[in-house]
């Protein structure tokens, strides 16, 4: 809900739990007035009445307060916006106008020929911003900085700050630690979202995972990015964020161009971080995620059963097995297409191996499909690598810096997707690909960083840091308008390409390439922090884990833990007995049974993976499933009972795995007990409303 002040001065902003209020004075200054509980027109128009704190002649009254803060005049603290035309730098804008949308308010403000739009809305409890550039002048101007918001929070004392950290195959692992004064900035440098954050930060002062406010703030954006965290001489707290990571140089707008700058949202929640969580949940599956309702399938993927050595009949085989342990997609990765025989060449051809698939892909399509499964591929789009035909024929369209070494990482370097032959070959490609074969399925990889990036011969080399990622997006929508049956995962070497953004264009998201079941617990514990189950793809592959430790665990362990999102087996089925096969046949039946709940119900993390017990908690209308994993048992110390969450407190509920009847406000215990037994153990028990 939107509300305007009489005056058109003071707009507030509510969800049902929470107000988000701005006003804008008589000097056009456009300042923050709350962001919290809920609160009325009349409560926004007596903040805004308030007069600001005096200060000193070393000071900026202002500091702390703007909504926007720009570049130029009596400010010290972080500019979100830095412009720089021939003449000046700097921004001294006067207000133009405002106009509304529904719940969108847009406030629009000019600096010369420079128009600016700070736009608004409200998807329930979550406030999403934005800001748009117009260059409606006659000469060029360069956005060395255009952030899409700043965020600031209500005077406390000893704020806490919570962000994911890592690195391949150790993504998303949750850290909470006191903020300091000045700034603690996250992001990534690399062209992608990266492996080492995901782009989401909290703040808290007392705050429990049930009880207590929690400020959140998440950014959409496929590319480099950052968020600065910065607690003020005065105490105050900003947060501001957007695309790029420094201010060399973001996009230089000719006369008529546009920038719409990554959406950044946030949400206040008072329910503790499990509350904020599950608003964060609910707006992706409502707001962001493309055909959330839908189920996401089971799915078999031959990667790790084959590696490059793959061929048609061998593919057939696979998939009779997948299909007869209940997979509902079979997946077939890198090796299918060009002279993929290793990593060495192939990334561009994007037409199937004639000695591999002589007659295409169609056929092991069809013959998947008629084992009643979905057919998928993995491809990697914007790579190349130069033993290819495309290098051959194309050496100028790729990333690289004139006179300078051209870095291969991984034997392949980076389509300069900014450049619009490159777009329209790659679209060209897989639209042929997806035209000439039933396929449902699409895992889109990013397996390398940038590091040449550069453009010999544009007028503005640096643009393709923005380009790049706007014209992904791009061919993603594309994409999906021509060819809406097909479903898309984002990959980067697991979870480097992560966010809002790719969300919106994408069904699933590859959390890891690690897959060990007992270091996916600390992955998925952190991923939860922002992203749903329904996007969090989790594999059960072989045992003992040779891609990473060597751990052995059990089948049971395996498929408890991959349970907790969107259920995938990535082992090598042609080496499993027949016991394995029958098990992992329960196991996936069992994962359909409680899909529902996992994919599209509340999450309540019981407890976190730091000690012995593990237990996370999905919560949908009448039922309730828990998946509990026991680490490690010491000293003979018995199994904790578990206080489930989000029940009703008046109903009796019967566990379906031990037939006891408890009250909402339930301790599970005796269940635990006897199916937990022993190190690397799991379990899962299911309630239904009596």
């Amino acid at each position: 809900m939107l509300e305007t002040a009489e005056n058109g001065r003071t707009w507030v902003l509510s969800g049902p739990t929470s107000s988000y209020a701005v006003h804008l004075t008589e000097r056009d200054e456009l300042l923050h007035l709350h962001w919290g509980p809920r609160i009325a027109l009349a409560d926004a128009e007596e903040l805004a009445a308030r007069p600001l704190p005096g200060g000193s002649s070393f000071e900026a009254p202002l500091d702390g307060h703007e909504e926007y803060p720009v570049e130029g005049g009596p400010r010290f603290v972080r500019p979100a916006l830095s412009v720089r035309t021939p003449e000046r730098r700097g921004t001294e804008w006067t207000f133009d106008r405002y106009d509304t949308d529904g719940d969108e308010l847009r406030l629009r403000f000019r600096d010369g020929g420079l128009a600016i739009t700070l736009h608004y809305r409200t998807r329930g409890d979550v406030v999403e911003r934005w800001t748009v550039l117009d260059n409606e002048g006659t000469e060029p101007l360069e956005l060395l900085r255009a952030d899409s918001a700043t965020w600031t929070l209500p005077d406390r004392e000893e704020w806490q700050l919570s962000h994911v950290h890592g690195r391949w195959a150790a993504e998303s692992r949750l850290v909470r630690s006191p903020l300091t004064y000045g700034e603690k900035v996250i992001g990534s440098r690399r062209g992608h979202t990266g492996h080492q954050y995901l782009p989401w930060v909290a703040l808290d002062t007392d705050a429990t995972e049930e009880r207590g406010e929690v400020y959140g703030c998440a950014l959409g954006w496929s590319g480099s990015w950052r968020i600065a965290v910065a607690q003020l001489p005065d105490a105050r707290v900003q947060i501001t964020g957007g695309a790029g990571y420094d201010e060399s140089g973001l996009l230089s707008l000719a006369a008529g161009e546009s920038f719409t700058t990554p959406l950044f949202a946030a949400l206040w929640s008072d329910a503790g971080f499990g509350g904020a969580s599950r608003t964060w949940h609910a707006y992706q599956r409502t707001y962001v995620i493309p055909d959330a309702d839908q189920d996401r399938p089971v799915l078999y993927n031959s990667w790790e059963a084959t590696q490059f050595d793959i061929s048609e009949e061998q593919q057939e085989v696979l998939a009779q097995r997948a299909a007869a342990a209940g997979v509902e997609l079979f997946v077939v990765d890198d090796g299918w297409f060009g002279a993929r025989t290793s990593d060495r060449a192939g990334l561009g051809d994007w037409t199937p191996n004639p000695d591999r698939f002589p007659a295409g892909l169609k056929p092991l399509a069809d013959r998947v499909h008629s084992l009643g499964m979905q057919f998928g591929i993995w491809v990697e789009p914007e790579m190349i690598n130069p033993d290819s035909d495309l290098y051959r024929a194309h050496p100028d369209w790729v990333q690289y810096q004139e006179g300078r070494k051209r870095t291969e990482f991984r034997n392949q370097l980076i389509l300069n997707l900014a450049r619009e032959d490159v777009q329209e070959y790659l679209w060209e490609q897989l639209d042929g690909l997806l035209s000439s074969a039933p396929i449902d399925y699409v895992k889109w990889d990013f397996n390398r960083c940038f590091t040449d990036a550069g453009w010999p011969g544009d007028a503005y080399p640096q643009r393709l840091w923005v380009d790049h990622v706007r014209a992904l997006y791009a061919l993603l929508d594309r994409l999906r308008e021509a060819h809406p049956g097909v479903a898309f995962e984002s990959c980067s070497g697991g979870g480097g390409r992560i966010d809002l953004g790719i969300l919106s264009r994408t069904d699933q998201v590859w959390t890891s390439d690690n897959t060990d079941p007992l270091d996916r617990l600390a992955i998925q514990h952190g991923f939860s922090q922002i992203h749903p189950a329904r996007v969090m793809a989790a594999w059960v592959t072989d045992s003992p884990n040779t891609q990473l430790n060597d751990r052995v665990s059990s089948l049971r362990f395996r498929f408890v833990s991959a349970m907790a999102g969107v259920l995938g087996v990535g082992g090598d089925l042609s080496e499993w007995t027949e016991e394995e096969l029958a098990e992992a046949r329960e196991w996936i039946g069992l994962y359909k049974e409680i899909r529902p709940l996992v994919q599209h119900g509340d999450l309540h993390r019981l407890r976190p993976p730091t000690g012995g017990l593990s237990a996370v908690q999905y919560t949908r209308g009448d039922e309730s499933v828990v998946l509990a994993l026991l680490q490690a048992q010491h000293y003979g110390e018995p199994v904790p009972a578990l206080r489930l969450r989000g029940l009703d407190p008046t109903a009796s509920y019967e566990c379906l795995e031990t037939g006891e009847v408890h009250r909402g406000a339930v301790l599970l215990h005796h269940g635990l007990r006897t199916g937990l037994r022993g190190d690397l153990d799991a379990t899962v028990l299911r309630l239904r409303r009596i």
